[in-house]
């Protein structure tokens, strides 16, 4: 009778364990993974919601870059993770991007992770180099039709998310022009501000200090409304319909981590983003700030995986 006690005691420890590790979740320090360079788009969010969560949960949250092959070294680094919560991925529509034209990748885009918390959409500029004396999108269109396979566009490895906008604007253009693969934004920004690569697709809160400092000119943005930190640019629907800019950054984890620590990261980076402060920084580069439920991401991003594999196969995207 004794060990039967025992055994139904022990039982029962076993299945309140979990729940009160969840409970006091969490009690060391979470790693945030961003599959980029710093600089980033994904990298400035995570910096700027890392110490909001950090002052919250009383626990450091470290962000660590982990560029390499299109962000698929850094996804994978969270991919086989321990599904604990503590470590995170943020990332942008590159993860989308990749699912669509990648067809052996290492890992199952909607079973392998899922989504934590939806950050919001970055609004995109089409950048020039200034020397290269055009001033509008329709004088680029022009420049390049003269030079047909001649001009080069920037932007990260094949297949990510700055590679498929800037392919959305050549197809949408009817343009001929070479796709130069860099690390991440930051290192291709500066190959067109040098006059090395004549254009390519950016968002803003990466390349805000090199357009302020005239070293980029910006003709044209992705999102629907003119930005308020680029009042004189046009929006793409302006001057080039068929273009523009989809998927959205989102905080990630593997997707067996405890539904009850999904949610309170969710609320957690959802207060975050709530906070004055964190929405004027991110209003000062034009991020749309825009939450939802981990369920509600989930079939946003399956969605957006479709509609971004449509655009790879009519841009010849597809890669093996």
């Amino acid at each position: 009778m004794r060990s039967n006690h025992v055994w139904l005691l022990a039982a029962m420890l076993a299945l309140t364990a979990p729940v009160h590790a969840q409970q006091n979740f969490p009690s060391k320090p979470i790693r945030i993974i961003v599959p980029s360079t710093p600089g980033s788009t994904q990298d400035i969010l995570a910096r700027l919601v890392g110490p909001k969560l950090s002052d919250t949960f009383k626990q450091p949250v470290v962000v660590e870059n982990r560029p390499g092959a299109a962000g698929i070294l850094g996804i994978m680094q969270v991919v086989k993770a321990t599904p604990d919560g503590y470590t995170l991925m943020a990332m942008g529509p590159g993860y989308a991007v990749l699912a669509a034209t990648r067809d052996n990748l290492p890992y199952d885009a909607i079973k392998d992770l899922r989504g934590v918390a939806q950050i919001g959409y970055n609004t995109a500029a089409l950048l020039v180099y200034p020397g290269l004396g055009v001033k509008s999108v329709k004088e680029l269109i022009a420049y390049a039709q003269a030079r047909p396979g001649k001009i080069l566009f920037g932007a990260s490895a094949a297949g990510s998310s700055t590679h498929i906008n800037a392919e959305r604007f050549r197809l949408a253009a009817g343009i001929q022009a070479k796709h130069v693969g860099f690390k991440g934004q930051p290192e291709f920004l500066i190959e067109i501000a040098a006059g090395r690569v004549q254009f390519g697709v950016s968002g803003i809160g990466a390349a805000m200090s090199l357009i302020r400092n005239g070293q980029l000119l910006p003709l044209a943005i992705t999102s629907q409304k003119r930005a308020a930190a680029l009042s004189d640019v046009p929006t793409a629907a302006e001057v080039l319909p068929g273009w523009g800019n989809d998927g959205s950054h989102a905080l990630f984890a593997p997707a067996t981590t405890p539904r009850a620590i999904v949610q309170q990261l969710n609320r957690e980076v959802n207060r975050a983003l709530d906070a004055p402060d964190l929405r004027e920084r991110l209003s000062g580069i034009d991020f749309n700030i825009h939450t939802a439920t981990p369920e509600e991401f989930d079939k946003a991003l399956q969605s957006d995986i479709v509609l971004f594999t449509r655009i790879a196969k009519e841009a010849g995207l597809r890669a093996k």
